[in-house]
């Protein structure tokens, strides 16, 4: 985990296990200035292996082409082969192939190989064996690929599942309201005649569902159509459950701050998802810690923090299905998700999502 977050820490350990092995030989055969010198100088070409890595195996070469000169032979095979597995690692697969066939060409010549006849295998063997290293970092190039493509196949399978959810739940937002409409639609025509005032506020409160109702779906236009699974209900889903969720955690606690007003259906929902999945993650990966979750109600947005205090985690988070459903339900409310760990330890989610104009 450490390598990966930071690089320069995997180049320092290999350059200093570069150098320890070339001085190690210059050592067993005596301290000699150019035996010296090639050690240091490849040890700290190691540092450029993974940005320059054609220029840094090309720079090497050099030097263990200079190694082999009499009358001593130190030649640094250490370097030489992290170079080309470098070069196999970060290039594409033509410049690997070249640089292999490049290597295998040179190294016949500079060791004046010569084609033997009665044991041609062997011969053969000796000739590609520089070629290795090339392709055993061309292997684990492919394998890191076909690694990545995985995780990046289950995060969009995740973030369709995601959205299948998204559209039972408006299932039961337009039912709802297209139900409210037709309730106060007869309500008006039937008191018409008799109470015009009653009538008019029947009119304008079906108005106004069906004005809310408009509002969801336009935010909700991309979300893709449910497959024919099962329709779930959706109707213990909102803000209004959030301090039941908190209690079933167990240890959290819910601060509301701010005049509470009624949240757009999705909006509610998308809170709640939110900090379900938040506290759902704490106990799957910080067990026994404590959770604050924090809703503001501020002038024109809702924010929603769910703050951990357990064990710091170390290097890079990658997303997860929990993080890619909350990240796409806060982008079809149009607003923010943030989540990574915090400065003082634990793990933080917040989210920011605007509401819409009051008409």
């Amino acid at each position: 985990m450490i390598a990966r977050s930071r690089p320069w820490v995997g180049d320092v350990a290999t350059a200093v296990v570069v150098l320890v092995a070339e001085l190690a030989g210059v050592h067993y055969y005596g301290p000699h200035l150019r035996e010296v010198s090639i050690a240091v100088v490849a040890a700290a070409l190691m540092l450029a292996r993974r940005r320059h890595p054609i220029v840094v195996a090309a720079l090497v070469g050099v030097l263990y082409l200079v190694g082999t000169q009499p009358p001593r032979y130190d030649a640094p095979v250490s370097a030489m082969v992290i170079a080309l597995y470098a070069v196999g690692r970060h290039t594409p697969a033509p410049v690997s192939i070249a640089t292999a066939a490049t290597v295998v060409v040179g190294g016949w010549f500079v060791h004046g190989m010569s084609w033997t006849a009665t044991q041609p295998a062997m011969s053969l063997a000796l000739a590609l064996t520089p070629a290795l290293p090339v392709a055993a970092g061309h292997i684990v190039r492919l394998s890191t690929e076909l690694s990545e493509r995985r995780s990046q196949q289950i995060a969009e399978n995740a973030v369709r599942e995601e959205r299948r959810r998204i559209a039972r739940e408006l299932h039961d937002v337009i039912a709802h309201h297209v139900s409210v409409v037709g309730l106060y639609m007869g309500v008006a025509r039937r008191t018409i005649p008799n109470d015009p005032e009653r009538a008019q506020l029947a009119l304008l409160t079906g108005e106004d569902t069906a004005r809310r109702a408009m509002t969801e779906m336009r935010r909700l236009l991309d979300v893709l159509r449910t497959d024919g699974e099962p329709i779930e209900n959706q109707a213990d889903v909102g803000v209004a459950r959030l301090g039941a969720l908190v209690e079933e955690s167990g240890n959290a606690t819910l601060e509301v701050t701010g005049p509470a007003v009624e949240l757009p259906t999705t909006v509610d929902h998308a809170v709640y998802r939110i900090v379900q999945e938040a506290l759902t993650n704490t106990r799957k990966h910080a067990g026994g810690a404590r959770t604050r979750v924090r809703l503001a109600y501020l002038p024109d947005l809702v924010e929603v923090e769910v703050d951990d205090d357990g064990r710091s985690r170390t290097g890079v988070v990658r997303p997860g299905f929990g993080l890619a459903g909350m990240a796409e339900r806060v982008s079809l409310c149009g607003g923010e998700l943030r989540a990574g760990p915090s400065p003082e330890g634990g793990f933080t989610v917040h989210a920011r999502i605007p509401l819409p104009e009051k008409t």
